[in-house]
């Protein structure tokens, strides 16, 4: 294995690397331009994130209508507030044990409502005081264990729903479940009550995926258009109205099928809302409840934006002040509605990207999904087998956990791969905020010592061209130069020239040559022309 502070060596200026010029618009440019795939996309996480918010709500203790809620104002509201173009905000199965034991302390939900408010409010405040700048120390090799781990727990999870055999919350993340049971009891419990009809399907399911993701039905382009989701989810509905006629003891049994509250008009929906109760406002334990989810909540979306960024194939970059100030807004609307606590979610995100969404448009068309679902389909969506939607986050599992990523980290050598794999690890025997800290204490470990004496800098040298800007790495570069240097590249001008001069670097740290990688990918749709000199590339995910 190498190690991850690459040692570089001085290149000759033929050697240069410079990026192509500008030869196409930024999808986020224009919202129609790219709705033919963001359409699918909103609809493949519309279907996934329906149960995950009703089984969220179920773990929460809360009314089945929260979550939905929360999923609406996540979809609509906070999609277009925050500056992420993939990321998918809704229930959180993080807060779900801080649900549960705020609805204890407080004596009622409506209490909570209360708190969620003044949660959504020190959100707004933490976003002005420009907190968000701690997502950016999140070490690289932390964030894709981090994705790694989810996947791994996407797959070990939703296996007891695949077989039909499990009546726990869909989206029960944690290592020790809700039910006393654990992860890998579970999945033992599952193998000796398995329901045939939902295997059945959830195996049909799968193939069906699998089918779809193949070379051959993807040159189809007129296939493209259509999700495999949305087979899945029709294909699922048709078999297990067969087997109710020709296999009835095959048939799915209910609680292995969606379960949304029937609603048929407006009014209806007005008169099932839970609202605030404002006197919780006078108890001293309502604000520590409303800090413990407004950190809890800012935590996980800092840290599900930064995957999410490292997932977009085009490198986009989140401003994470601003989407502290839209989850902010989006717990402030979702308390006053009846709404549970929101972050951006990376399961969702993960499908979301998986199924080729280019701009916010498709998170807008989940959440607007959601609501016409809770207005008009509540009694077509109930025929949905879990098993179906198992099969669907099983496929995105795979995808973020798979074996080339694990490859490509012990490639980098232990100073990357030891963080990682304990973040897996941790992650998977405890929970998602656990696994993050105890992977970030070790990656930390590894900076510290790999720079106790080390200068941590670059610098600009004058230039008498103008339009161009010369940066120069200091001898060594270290991943605490990432947040400024990421800072820099985000304030460059459309039309400015970049050199980038990495000649004097004896050593530089591999966050940096990601995050310089991924600015050169991105460089060409800014119209930004980029020189590197003696700086090695390295890949990054989705190239």
């Amino acid at each position: 294995m190498t190690s991850s502070m690459i040692k570089t060596a001085p290149a000759p200026a033929a050697n240069s690397v410079s990026s192509a010029p500008p030869s196409s618009t930024p999808p986020s440019a224009n919202y129609l331009h790219s709705l033919s795939k963001d359409a699918p996309s909103g609809l493949v996480v519309f279907l996934v994130a329906l149960p995950l918010c009703l089984g969220i709500s179920l773990a929460s203790g809360a009314p089945l209508l929260s979550g939905i809620i929360a999923g609406i104002v996540g979809g609509t509201v906070v999609a277009w507030m925050s500056g992420s173009h993939l990321s998918v905000s809704g229930p959180a199965a993080g807060l779900t044990a801080i649900m549960l034991s705020a609805i204890s302390t407080l004596g009622s939900f409506e209490a909570v409502l209360a708190a969620t408010v003044v949660a959504g409010l020190i959100q707004l405040a933490l976003g002005f005081a420009k907190a968000g700048i701690i997502g950016m120390y999140f070490p690289s090799s932390v964030i894709k264990g981090m994705l790694a781990a989810i996947g791994l727990i996407l797959i070990l999870k939703q296996i007891p729903h695949f077989l039909g055999a499990d009546t726990d919350y869909f989206e029960d993340m944690s290592f020790l479940q809700f039910n006393g049971q654990n992860t890998f009891s579970a999945i033992a419990a599952a193998s000796k009550a398995i329901s045939w009809g939902s295997a059945l399907i959830g195996l049909v399911s799968l193939a069906v995926l699998m089918i779809w993701e193949s070379k051959p039905v993807k040159s189809i382009a007129a296939l493209k258009l259509v999700p495999g989701a949305l087979i899945v989810v029709v294909l699922s509905i048709v078999m297990n109205l067969v087997l109710s006629s020709v296999a009835p003891d095959l048939q799915v049994r209910p609680e292995h099928l969606v379960k949304l509250p029937k609603i048929s008009s407006l009014g209806d929906l007005a008169g099932v809302l839970t609202f605030p109760d404002w006197s919780a406002l006078t108890r001293g334990s309502t604000y520590v409840v409303a800090f413990t989810i407004a950190i809890v909540a800012s935590i996980e979306t800092l840290l599900s934006v930064e995957a999410v960024d490292k997932l977009d194939p085009h490198k986009r970059h989140t401003p994470q002040n601003r989407e502290l100030k839209a989850q902010g807004v989006g717990n402030l609307i979702s308390g006053l509605l009846g709404g549970l606590p929101l972050t951006a979610v990376i399961v969702r995100s993960s499908a979301n990207i998986n199924s080729g969404a280019q701009t916010k448009m498709s998170a807008f068309i989940h959440g607007l999904l959601l609501l016409g679902s809770l207005l008009f389909l509540a009694s077509v969506l109930n025929l949905i087998p879990l098993s179906a939607l198992a099969a669907v986050l099983l496929m995105v599992g795979f995808k973020l956990t798979k074996p080339a990523l694990y490859r490509s980290q012990w490639r980098l050598g232990w100073e990357q791969f030891l963080p990682f794999i304990v973040t897996v690890l941790a992650i998977l025997f405890t929970d998602l905020l656990k696994g993050v800290a105890i992977g970030l204490a070790l990656g930390i470990f590894y900076i510290l010592k790999a720079n106790l004496e080390s200068a941590y800098y670059f610098h600009s040298e004058p230039t008498h061209e103008p339009g161009v800007m010369h940066l120069k790495l200091s001898e060594h570069v270290s991943f605490l130069n990432k947040a400024s240097l990421v800072t820099t590249f985000e304030r460059l001008a459309p039309g400015t020239k970049v050199i980038l001069d990495g000649t004097d670097s004896e050593v530089i740290d591999y966050d940096v040559l990601e995050a310089i990688e991924n600015f050169r990918l991105t460089a060409a749709e800014r119209n930004i022309e980029l020189e590197l000199r003696g700086i090695p590339q390295v890949e990054v995910l989705g190239h």
